[in-house]
């Protein structure tokens, strides 16, 4: 069993600093895996191809990216392709030996295909099918071996469902599920963001601390993205009691700033 491991998430924001991240981890000691999303490129490769990116809302105030056929093959290229391959390379570029996976690759990350989501539609409630599902269990023995063998794992979507056809995730899950395999004691989120905001109209309004107590009530109270952010985080925290930092990806070092405070703190 490996100790200490380190697990950040790197938002898909194009303000992203993919090159200070990766300077960052490359002086971090010992073993990192890491989950990125994609989401600035996709939309932006979407238009280029005229495809529109749909989101739905649940009627339980969730909101997740329609996921067709169509969509999950901008996926594979935006997330999958490009935004994994660039990662990968500033990471090689720094030092550190990093291999681009999706959950399909080895069936690193099994999903459960989503039965419907309930929506509703003009005065109605629909149940929309789509190509989508929420992470159900991890190759901890593929990925242990990777971390034992100095690989960084650098993680991203789509995954694999119950027949191993491609379905997309959220992220934030998808960082739930690796926790409960290599049971970080320091989780890095980054985003286009000094951290979590207490009016998210104000950029200075970011707060330094946050029990899992006030994590529950923020969620309660939040809408939409935001809302199912503040889930998954209230789920991180409940494993291990782990230190989850949301910090700002931007700034010229956002994992070394992270690691040393800056940003919301969890826990």
């Amino acid at each position: 069993m490996l100790n200490d491991v380190l697990l950040v998430k790197i938002g898909g924001g194009a303000a992203i600093n993919l090159d200070g991240i990766a300077a960052d981890l490359a002086a971090v000691p010992g073993p990192v895996v890491v989950v990125h999303g994609a989401n600035a490129l996709r939309d932006r490769l979407a238009a280029q191809l005229g495809h529109h990116t749909r989101v739905i809302t649940s009627v339980s105030g969730f909101d997740s990216v329609y996921s067709d056929d169509d969509a999950i093959g901008l996926l594979m290229l935006a997330y999958a392709g490009l935004a994994n391959k660039r990662i990968v390379e500033r990471l090689q570029q720094h030092g550190r030996n990093a291999i681009g996976l999706t959950g399909l690759d080895g069936q690193l990350i099994r999903a459960t295909r989503n039965k419907g989501i309930r929506v509703r539609e003009g005065g109605k409630t629909l149940l929309v099918r789509d190509r989508s599902g929420k992470p159900a269990a991890v190759n901890g023995a593929l990925l242990h071996w990777l971390l034992g063998e100095g690989y960084t794992p650098v993680i991203t979507v789509p995954l694999a469902d119950e027949t191993g056809t491609a379905v997309n995730a959220e992220n934030d899950d998808v960082v739930v599920a690796l926790q409960g395999v290599v049971r970080a004691r320091r989780i890095v989120q980054l985003i286009e963001a000094p951290g979590l905001m207490a009016d998210p109209a104000d950029p200075t309004s970011a707060l330094a601390r946050l029990s899992a107590g006030e994590l529950e009530q923020r969620e309660a109270l939040a809408a939409g993205r935001f809302k199912r952010k503040l889930h998954a985080l209230a789920k991180l925290t409940g494993q291990g009691s782990p230190m989850v930092i949301i910090a700002d990806g931007r700034v010229a070092h956002p994992v070394a700033d992270a690691l040393a405070g800056k940003g919301t703190v969890i826990g």
